[in-house]
């Protein structure tokens, strides 16, 4: 599955890393793209492994704001 998330707060490249390590290193998520110039997230992940929930609450718990 993927999923395209509507991300506000990101302002740099800290910022990028930040949210790619974080969902990247989940169970179940398969590739992290961050576009920070149009503020989303494209996740591709396993429906089976990890809910798109988990994936939002972490990137929330990095500081961001999922829209």
């Amino acid at each position: 599955m993927e999923t395209v998330l509507n991300v506000n707060g990101m302002s740099c490249r800290h910022c990028v890393n930040a949210i790619n390590k974080a969902v990247g290193a989940l169970d179940g998520v398969r590739g992290v793209m961050v576009d920070l110039n149009n503020k989303i997230v494209k996740v591709e992940y396993d429906e089976g492994k990890i809910s798109l929930d988990t994936i939002k609450n972490e990137i929330e718990d990095q500081g961001y704001d999922v829209g």
